[in-house]
C-alpha cells in the first residue's frame, strides 16, 4: 500500500536568491492577493533582505497570470460580520499595506517590479512602490475600486508619486484598465518587453544595478525619494550635502581612481 503524501502549503511569498537578486514571488494564484498573510510574508521577506550582504537588489515577481489583483475582497467581507462591522480588521489591512509599500520605497536595496499581467488596486500600488517596474507587452494595469463603490484611495499615494494628476486620476475616476504602452507612457513602468524575455531582461538589469557599490546604492536611493518631496532649494542645499558624505566613501575613492586608472573598481561598502 502506497502511503499519500501530505499536502504541502506554498508560502504565500516564495523566496530566490540567484547570485546577488533575490526574487520574491507572491505565489497566491490566480489572484495573488494581498492577503494579510501574504503581506506579512512580503514584509517579513524584505526585513530579512535589509541586512542580507548576499542581496544586492529584489525583485518582487508573480505566478499566474494576475501579477496581483489587490486586497483579498473575499477576507475582508467576512470580517463584515464582526461586531464593529469590520472596522478593526479593514483599519489592520490598511495600516499593514501602508507599512509594506513603505518598506519597498525606504528599502536599503532597489526594489523592480517584474509584471507579467494583470496589476490592479493595491497591485498597481505595489507596481508603483517599487523603484523600477518592468512588464510584457499584454500586462495592464488598473486602479478599479470606484467601479465597486471604494475608490482607491491608498493606491493613489504611489501613483501620484509616479504619474502625471491628469493621468492618476483618469485611472482613479474611470476605474479602467491601461495596456501596457499606456502605462509606460505614464510612466508607471520603465520598460515593456515580449513575455519570454521578461525574466532574462530584469535579471540582466538587476544584475547591472546590483554591479554598482551598495553604499552608494543605498545612498542614492534614500536621497532620491527624500529630495523628491522638498522645495527647489532645499533639495539642492540637501543633495549637495549627500554628495559631500558620498564623494568621502571609500567606494567613492575606489570607484574614482578605477575609472582613472581604466580598471575595474573592487567595492568594499564603506
Amino acid at each position: 500500500m502506497t502511503a499519500t503524501p501530505a499536502l504541502v502549503d506554498t508560502p504565500p511569498v516564495t523566496r530566490d536568491l540567484n547570485g546577488p537578486v533575490l526574487r520574491l514571488t507572491l505565489a497566491n494564484p490566480p489572484a495573488n492577493a494581498l492577503s494579510i498573510a501574504t503581506m506579512e510574508a512580503m514584509m517579513a521577506a524584505l526585513e530579512d533582505a535589509r541586512t542580507d550582504d548576499a542581496v544586492r537588489v529584489i525583485v518582487i515577481a508573480a505566478a499566474g497570470k494576475v501579477f496581483s489583483a489587490g486586497h483579498d475582497l473575499k477576507e475582508m467581507t467576512l470580517h463584515r460580520a464582526d461586531e464593529d462591522r469590520g472596522r478593526a480588521f479593514f483599519e489592520k489591512t490598511m495600516r499593514l499595506c501602508a507599512e509594506m509599500m513603505q518598506m519597498v520605497v525606504t528599502h536599503p536595496k532597489p526594489v523592480i517590479a517584474e509584471v507579467d499581467g494583470l496589476a490592479t488596486a493595491a497591485g498597481c500600488q505595489l507596481v508603483a512602490s517599487c523603484d523600477l517596474a518592468i512588464c510584457t507587452d499584454t500586462s495592464s494595469f488598473a486602479t478599479p475600486g470606484v467601479n465597486i463603490g471604494l475608490f482607491c484611495s491608498t493606491p493613489m499615494v504611489a501613483l501620484t508619486r509616479n504619474v502625471h494628476r491628469k493621468q492618476a486620476m483618469e485611472m482613479l475616476l474611470t476605474g479602467e484598465q491601461i495596456d501596457a504602452g499606456t502605462a509606460k507612457e505614464f510612466g508607471l513602468v520603465n520598460r515593456i518587453v515580449p513575455k519570454e524575455y521578461l525574466n532574462q531582461v530584469v535579471q540582466k538589469y538587476a544584475e547591472v544595478i546590483a554591479s554598482k557599490s551598495p553604499l552608494t546604492l543605498k545612498t542614492g536611493k534614500e536621497a532620491f525619494y527624500h529630495q523628491a518631496e522638498m522645495s527647489l532649494s532645499d533639495a539642492y542645499d540637501y543633495c549637495a550635502n549627500v554628495m559631500v558624505e558620498n564623494m568621502l566613501f571609500r567606494d567613492a575613492e575606489e570607484g574614482i581612481g578605477a575609472f582613472l586608472q581604466k580598471r575595474k573598481p573592487e567595492w568594499t561598502g564603506e
